[in-house]
């Protein structure tokens, strides 16, 4: 196993070039069936795909705080093209911006948005926060009131109407205000919030037609918060100018909020069908028992890294575009929290220097260069445990031999329709150990030819051996598949694109 990591580093270390830094990639010792995982099965690993080698997928990256100096992106940019995640969420920073009343400094922020250009990156900037030169502007942190006097709210105006004017031929995503109803604010009313979304909308929009922007970004799901201001956005004419309604809502177990999320879903799609859903910041920590968002539980850099793609895969099976929060770990030093958060990809400190990238950022690399928007969902799919259930029209269908709560999700290439299949335990909270089953998993009308079973957390990828499978009149039974509380891939060989395996070496196809 020693000699196996020694080459694996080597190998990231050459794709992310080692001239600017040194990765190392420590893999959990996972002990699968014989049957399948077996050293004489593997044929290789998922082989990364930066961005310019994928023209488009379900995927955002946070970059947020740079407007509150937490992080410093000079220390990261490097490692955002490798990890294959195109568009990224940048907050603007009024209250940087405008230190001086009427005098914007771009300086910080034409670095940023230039330099994420010149790497193919596309930017997704929010407005807020607010601006401290102004009697009641709107604090400046997470948390923050929004503006509300006259003279603040004419001031906000002018920044946004400067900011879209400015950035206009580089920016096409914008969103408006981040989490109005975070923690126990109750200044943020769903009125004011509202209020303040359309007036900032209005003035995008006539700046630039073609704007795709998001609003809400609700810091927890509240449905009662979420109507109202869909109801006065609706009322007024307003909701349908919106692209997206953004939430951020954190819970421990990924796969447990999806009842709140189809809830919010069907609240949003009684005021339109138009304007869809997305997740706009999630993501877990990699230390236990911090504080913050999910700080109460014993998290690992192993367990992180399963949270990130199991929310990440559900999110895609739920058709919602899907943010990971965030690329690095943040040195809060204002607003309600004074820590470092250790949800990044990347491992940082007090400094805000980039130590190296986690467990999570190899996860969500894998993610990021098998699921591209080559892929479609099969919608037609439907679990079953009895046949006389089997729908007439075609409907893919399968079942899986275990009586425990599973996470399954179907896709199909475009093109050629083979089939890849996602599947994980997901009635717990990630753990920090890698507990396996065995089941069985049929599927009725599949469309694959050449099975491989991939472990997305470690990028293994493994033959099928023909002993656990057969396949007659497109039903395709696979036989003692290890799964376990992190995503596991069934698929046709010819929807991955995989480094070889051979013996110890490694190399690229």
């Amino acid at each position: 196993m020693e000699k196996k990591i020694s080459k694996k580093k080597k190998y990231w270390a050459s794709l992310l070039s080692a001239s600017i830094f040194v990765l190392i990639l420590i893999i959990p010792n996972i002990s699968f069936s014989q049957e399948i995982n077996t050293d004489k099965n593997r044929v290789g690993s998922i082989k990364p795909r930066s961005t310019n080698e994928i023209s488009s997928s379900n995927w955002l990256l946070g970059c947020e705080t740079l407007d509150r100096d937490y992080a410093n992106y000079d220390s990261y940019k490097q490692y955002i093209v490798p990890l294959g995640i195109k568009r990224i969420r940048l907050q603007a920073g009024w209250d940087k911006t405008e230190k001086v009343k009427g005098v914007y400094d771009w300086a910080w922020m034409d670095h940023i948005i230039n330099d994420a250009l010149e790497r193919g990156l596309q930017p997704w900037v929010q407005t807020s926060y607010g601006n401290h030169n102004y009697e009641n502007g709107g604090g400046a942190n997470l948390g923050a009131g929004v503006p509300r006097s006259k003279e603040a709210l004419l001031a906000w105006d002018n920044w946004v109407f400067a900011l879209v004017s400015r950035y206009k031929d580089k920016v096409k995503d914008w969103e408006v205000w981040n989490e109005p109803n975070f923690g126990d604010n109750i200044e943020n009313t769903p009125e004011k919030a509202a209020a303040l979304n359309i007036r900032t909308i209005d003035i995008i929009k006539k700046i630039q037609p073609d704007a795709i922007v998001s609003g809400l970004a609700m810091g927890h799901i509240s449905i009662s918060y979420a109507d109202s201001f869909f109801k006065i956005l609706a009322r007024k004419g307003k909701l349908e100018l919106f692209d997206n309604m953004t939430y951020h809502d954190y819970s421990y177990n990924p796969d447990a909020n999806y009842g709140k999320v189809e809830m919010l879903r069907a609240t949003l799609e009684r005021y339109s069908k138009k304007v869809k859903l997305r997740q706009g910041e999630n993501g877990a920590p990699s230390e236990p028992r911090l504080g913050g968002a999910l700080g109460d539980y014993d998290w690992s850099e192993l367990s992180q890294a399963k949270w990130n793609t199991r929310r990440m895969l559900g999110d895609l099976g739920h058709d919602i575009e899907s943010s990971v929060f965030t690329i690095i770990e943040i040195a809060y030093t204002g607003g309600p929290i004074t820590k470092l958060n250790v949800k990044g990809l990347i491992k940082s400190d007090s400094t805000k220097k980039a130590i190296r990238p986690k467990m999570a950022y190899y996860a969500v690399q894998n993610v990021a260069s098998v699921f591209d928007n080559s892929l479609q969902r099969l919608k037609d799919l439907h679990p079953t445990f009895n046949t006389k259930d089997i729908p007439e029209n075609g409907s893919v269908v399968y079942s899986v031999g275990t009586d425990r709560s599973v996470a399954v999700y179907g896709y199909e290439n475009k093109v050629s329709k083979k089939q890849l299949f996602t599947i994980w335990v997901d009635d717990f909270i990630p753990t920090n150990t890698n507990e396996t089953r065995k089941i069985n998993f049929t599927v009725l009308n599949g469309n694959i030819d050449n099975p491989v079973y991939v472990d997305i957390i470690t990028g293994n990828i493994y033959k099928i051996p023909k002993s656990n499978w057969s396949k007659k009149d497109g039903k395709i039974i696979f036989n003692n598949v290890p799964i376990y509380d992190a995503p596991i891939l069934i698929t046709d060989e010819s929807l991955i694109k995989y480094c070889n395996y051979s013996g110890t070496s490694m190399m690229k196809q």
